[in-house]
């Protein structure tokens, strides 16, 4: 038998890159490669890009050379939005091969003719105004949740995002393709599938290929809900002023959907988000925020913050902590503003130093550890379901509840990938959150 060719995979950045490699990895099965973990040795290595922040630019090289000292002899294809924003740039870090944007990425195969090195890496990138059709894709990794992708690009034109540029239009997934998706992972034995897309609010978009809808995000989430055998769904990230209550009344009396909402802000301050072009002010967001707390009081409400943006004065940023401060959230995700080419923001004055820009994301990522804490105190003494992880951590296994508080128990394989009915007791020294079986063979 011929010796199959093995290809290893590395992704960067966000949930939807993570659903995308999965399918990505099954395709190249399909075509008779055996995939291998990415510190093994391969014919190939797949690179999944992103282009979110500075760091991740830093990142691809650094990935590309640990490839390299594995196999100096191995193909390696940077894919992703990267890939798409910058191809060239890509395709001259020592050691690529092939470069592939945003509608090629998903016919990679078809790309890989001889696993001979290249001097320079090959470039094929749509215009991006070709990115206009759906490719639905789901990962499965992690054995207790999947990721599925239920749409793609975005029609936002924020001052500060390349996302637009890197993955196009908004689009989404046929809603029986969705229901297809779901039921092939619930048939595998995950628990749990979290929604994910670059705007997942504007479900229903491009669902025919042009800007008819047929369903709604609403629609979705009714849906998935009647799926048999999923036991649990997350929404990801969602913009505030597409949240809508009726989907936040549907999720605080659904059978599967959880209490956690994860809603990007990216300023407490009016001013601000207009410089960033955000389409909502920060009123919408309280009025979010209130009609979670009102139907579900013991929801998680995770937010995205950015500091430092172009134009944002000491006022501005205390504007920011201040309103979230006073705002019954759970945790922020603080990202510190960097320049993107290609972005209005870029070419904004009133450029926030680095150093000042590094002091308010310290602040707010200290607010962030306070209002975890005094939501998972909030918590202490309320029975929930919690979900077990698979790995062994220095004795603990760990696993998140419906609400997303992170609890740890000594490690007994037999939880893991299982759904347990506990009592949160007391927060750990760590910061996750000790538990009692509320059933006693969990114990056993």
């Amino acid at each position: 038998m011929e010796n199959r060719k093995k290809v290893a995979f590395y992704t960067l950045g966000c949930k939807l890159n993570f659903s995308e490699t999965s399918t990505i990895a099954r395709n190249f099965n399909d075509e008779g490669f055996d995939r291998v973990d990415f510190e093994e040795i391969a014919d190939i290595y797949v690179i999944n890009t992103c282009s979110v922040t500075e760091n991740a630019d830093k990142q691809f090289k650094q990935v590309v050379r640990k490839a390299m000292k594995l196999n100096d002899k191995a193909f390696v294809a940077a894919v992703g939005c990267y890939a798409q924003l910058k191809p060239e740039e890509l395709a001259a870090v020592d050691g690529v091969d092939l470069v592939l944007g945003a509608t090629e990425k998903f016919k990679i195969t078809d790309y890989i003719h001889d696993l001979s090195k290249n001097d320079m890496g090959e470039v094929h990138s749509c215009e991006i105004a070709e990115a206009d059709f759906y490719v639905g894709s789901y990962s499965i990794g992690d054995r207790t949740r999947a990721f599925l992708k239920v749409q793609d690009g975005c029609d936002y034109k924020c001052t500060y995002c390349t996302i637009p540029l890197a993955r196009g239009i908004s689009r989404s997934d046929a809603l029986e393709n969705v229901l297809k998706n779901a039921k092939e992972i619930s048939a595998q034995n995950i628990r749990e599938i979290v929604l994910t897309g670059v705007n997942i609010g504007d479900y229903g978009k491009g669902e025919f290929g042009n800007k008819k809808h047929e369903h709604t995000f609403l629609d979705l989430v009714q849906a998935l809900d009647k799926v048999e055998g999923i036991e649990r769904l997350r929404i990801s990230s969602i913009e505030p002023n597409l949240l809508k209550n009726e989907t936040i009344e549907f999720v605080s009396r659904s059978r599967t959907f959880v209490p956690h909402f994860h809603i990007p802000l990216q300023s407490g301050s009016n001013d601000i988000l207009k410089l960033m072009k955000r389409r909502y002010l920060r009123e919408v967001y309280t009025d979010r925020v209130n009609k979670i707390r009102e139907v579900m009081p013991h929801a998680c409400i995770g937010v995205d913050v950015i500091v430092g943006f172009p134009g944002e004065t000491d006022e501005h940023f205390l504007e920011t902590y201040h309103f979230l401060n006073e705002l019954e959230i759970s945790y922020l995700h603080v990202f510190t503003y960097s320049e993107r080419d290609n972005t209005e923001a870029a070419e904004m004055e009133g450029v926030v130093p680095s150093n000042v820009r590094a002091k308010r994301s310290k602040m707010l990522r200290g607010l962030s550890v306070k209002k975890r804490r005094a939501f998972y105190e909030s918590q202490l003494g309320t029975n929930r379901t919690v979900l077990f992880e698979g790995e062994n951590k220095e004795g603990y296994i760990h696993g998140f509840t419906e609400n997303y508080v992170k609890v740890k128990t000594p490690w007994n394989p037999e939880l893991v990938n299982t759904l347990q009915e506990i009592n949160l007791t007391k927060i750990d020294e760590d910061g996750s959150v000790r538990l009692e079986f509320l059933n006693k063979l969990a114990e056993a």
